[in-house]
This record gives C-alpha cells, structure tokens and sequence, in this order.
C-alpha cells in the first residue's frame, strides 16, 4: 500500500509501510547508514503525519517480512491476542498515542494484543517525555531468587568482567559491588572466552559465593546459549540462560539461534528448578542496529527491528532483558542525543509489549558521548521505571572496552528518587550490615565478615 499526501503543492509519497515507518524514525545514523533514513525534517514530519493516521489495524494485514520468509513474523502473527487487542482495535496509531497518554486503563490487559510493529510506530510519534510518562505506568514483575519490578525499586547487574576471566580478579569486582549494594538483577560475568571449561570454572566461582553467602540473587556467565546447554548437560550450576537476540530470524540465523534452541534452552532451565521464589530463568540482550549489522534487517529501520526483538523475548518469560544501548557505536547511535532517544524508546517498547526492561547505559569511547549523556540518561531511565541498569567498577569495562554506569551510579538513583533494591536483596544488605534500614550504606560497612571471607576466596589479597 502506498501512502501519500501534497503539502504546500509539494508530493511526498512512501511505496510501503516498511518505507513510510523508516522515514517516520527520529534521527539516527543506523538508517543513515542503511540509506533508509528521512532525507529532511520536513519528510520525517511529513511520514510522521501519516504514520499517525494508519490504523493499528493495517498492522496485522500488511507485515514487514512476510510471515512464510521469517519466524519471527510468524512468531508476532501467532501469538497476536485479540481479545487483548479489542480495546484499541478501531484506533490509529496518532489517536493510540493519545489514548496512552489520557487513558487509566490497565496497560498490561493489552500487552497480548500489541505487535511490536505497532509499538515501534506509536513511538516515532511520541516525545521523551511520552516514553517517560507510559513506560512509568507498565509494571512488569519477573522472579527467580529475588522479585525484580516492584513499584518503587530499581536493581543492577553487578557487572565484574576481567579481561583474562582472573577469578581473583572478578571476585574481587563482586566484593566492591556488593558493598555498594550492586547485584540484585543478577551477578553476571561476560566471559573473555567462551570455552566450556573456562565458563564452568566462572559458573562454580558465582555459585560458590552466591551459596557461601545466602545472596538472595541470581547468577549468569553470558556465553553462548549452546554453551550453556553444554555446561547444565555436565551438571554445572546454571541459575539464568543468556542470549543476545534480534528481531529477524536471519539476524538471529547470524547468533547462531533459532527459536526451537531457546525454547530447548529454556526447557533445560526449568528442569533445574533453582529458582526460589519463581522460576523465569532467560535472560537477552538486544541493541538497536544488530538486525544492520547482520545485513539482516530486510530494510526495516532499526528501531523497528528492535521493537521485534521484543516479541522474541516475550516468548520465553524472561526475567531480565536488557538493550545494550550504545555499544555498537556511532556508526549506529552518534552520539548523546541519539543514544538518549534510543534508550527512552527501547525501554518504552518492551514495557509496553510486557518485557522486565534494563537498559546498559553505555557508549563506545570513539562516539560523540560522555559521561554526562549517560548521567541524563540514566536519571530519565530511573523517572520512566526501568527495571534495572549495570553496575560496573567505575563504570569502565576493561574486558569490554566501553563506558557505562558505576555502583555509585545506582546509588545516587536510588537515592534522588527514593528507590530501593529488590526486597529479598535489601534485606541481606540490612542482614550483612552494608545498608542501614534508610536505603544508606553503614558507617561500620566496612567490617562486614564479607571482607574476611572473600579475602579467602581465590586467595585474595584484599
């Protein structure tokens, strides 16, 4: 279907919706590169105009990748509830923006019914401050050892990546992140290397101090999802099974994955049961441009093919997602700006669709960004409701080469917006003596028995 319209004696017309939803896109150097991006403002307003006036409707009857070449459209078709959809059937994409936006009603009744597609569309639409203000209202609630997404919390991935996986080394970037009160989400290493026997040594290392300590949370080295499979074959103490996902099946063909291996993964999971308080053991990671990055993207813009990632996800009640906002580089995001859109818009996206979202609040050193976007980031993030962000020493990845957010990061968050760590997790702080009842570390921290004990993990010289 083509969409056109004149302005000012000026024809502007779009072949498909593909096209029109591209053209609609805020900014970004993603579909610069991919020669999909709006060639002025006025033609980005202009596609704007009329991607409010399409029906979410139209959505169902004209997919992006036609369901026969892709499992992931097959995927979104499948599992499209019309009942949840029923509320917001006769609206178009301009008139649910503004439903969402005026509306009380419970948005986690129409989760089931929305396409990525459409929540992709509603976005380009919107300001920040709309993401904001709707993402604020999804709660979404996911559990295993701790309960993450309660109103009022906020948790963090304690994040202790060591460039040669030194156990000593990551051990002792666990100790500094839990004084800091870090590693609610999960305690998750990414590997340097993902050989069986290096992970399985890193898995037992998380196990032992998460066990020797009663931490109320959850492990996770993020190696490839048929490593892990490898690994809970041989018996080793798997909590959260990692995968970086994406919205096309063959992006996803390029991870090395297909939905009958997460689903398998998945199963292997569940058997374990090592969950206590709840048993949602997946956890993906998604960027904006890993559709381009494959040549997989089926000339969908990138913000779209994230928003498909999404529904990927959502097949397999994860307990975490988490976009990795700006870490494939300005090829990609820029700079601050686009990094800052980019993370309002994924963290919208996968709340609306149902998905427990954390942002990694990070750039690439060669990006035009500093440390003062992600600070404006993060707080936007913090005021939206996002469920978790990192915690990295000094926000510097040395394993990773990239900038993200510190253990005081969080806590200056929790702090100027009065949030809490998860329940279970605030509790073994109070319990161990690092918080101190008021979501404050202790003035006597420091002689917590966690110092002598981990001193003697991996003989450490602390």
């Amino acid at each position: 279907m083509r969409y056109s319209t004149t302005i000012n004696g000026k024809n502007f017309s779009f072949a498909n919706l593909r096209i029109l939803m591209a053209k609609a896109s805020p900014k970004r150097a993603a579909d610069e590169l991919a020669g999909l991006a709006a060639e002025s403002e006025v033609e980005r307003a202009v596609a704007q105009q009329l991607l409010a006036k399409v029906s979410l409707r139209h959505f169902l009857e004209e997919p992006l990748i036609a369901p026969e070449d892709d499992e992931v459209s097959r995927l979104i078709l499948e599992r499209h509830n019309s009942e949840a959809f029923a509320p917001i059937a006769a609206l178009s994409v301009g008139e649910f923006r503004d439903w969402l936006l005026t509306d009380d009603s419970d948005l986690s009744a129409i989760a089931a019914g929305l396409m990525p597609e459409m929540v992709a569309a509603v976005s380009k639409i919107m300001r920040n401050q709309d993401l904001i203000a709707v993402a604020k209202r999804c709660r979404v609630v996911s559990r295993f050892r701790n309960t993450l997404g309660l109103p009022g919390r906020l948790a963090t991935r304690l994040q202790p990546n060591h460039p040669t996986d030194d156990p000593r080394g990551i051990a002792a970037s666990i100790l500094d992140g839990l004084m800091y009160g870090s590693g609610d989400a999960v305690i998750g290493i990414n590997p340097a290397t993902d050989n069986l026997d290096n992970v399985y040594t890193l898995l037992n290392l998380l196990d032992e101090i998460i066990r020797r300590h009663d931490i109320p949370t959850q492990s996770c080295v993020l190696s490839h999802v048929t490593t892990s499979m490898a690994l809970m074959q041989r018996g080793a103490p798997v909590d959260l099974v990692f995968q970086s996902i994406a919205g096309t099946e063959a992006a996803n063909r390029s991870f090395g994955i297909d939905l009958a291996m997460l689903r398998e993964a998945k199963a292997m999971a569940e058997s374990l049961n090592r969950g206590s308080v709840g048993n949602q053991m997946m956890y993906f990671e998604t960027g904006q441009g890993s559709a381009l990055s494959a040549n997989a993207h089926h000339g969908i813009d990138a913000q779209t093919c994230e928003a498909r990632a999404y529904a990927v996800a959502r097949e397999f009640s994860p307990l975490l997602v988490n976009t990795v906002v700006g870490f494939i580089g300005p090829e990609y995001l820029y700079d601050g700006k686009q990094i800052i859109r980019a993370g309002l818009e994924d963290h919208f996206c996968g709340k609306l669709l149902g998905l427990p979202m954390g942002c990694d609040i990070c750039y690439t050193n060669h990006a035009e960004a500093d440390q003062n976007d992600m600070d404006n980031l993060l707080t936007l993030l913090g005021v939206a409701g996002c469920n978790f962000i990192m915690g990295i020493p000094g926000a510097d990845d040395v394993m990773l080469a990239y900038q993200s957010t510190s253990f005081h990061d969080a806590l200056y968050l929790r702090q100027v917006l009065g949030l809490r760590p998860a329940p279970e997790f605030e509790a073994w702080l109070e319990k161990i003596g690092i918080f101190d009842g008021t979501n404050r570390l202790t003035d006597n921290r420091l002689k917590t028995t966690l110092l002598s004990d981990f001193s003697k993990l991996g003989e450490l010289q602390l």
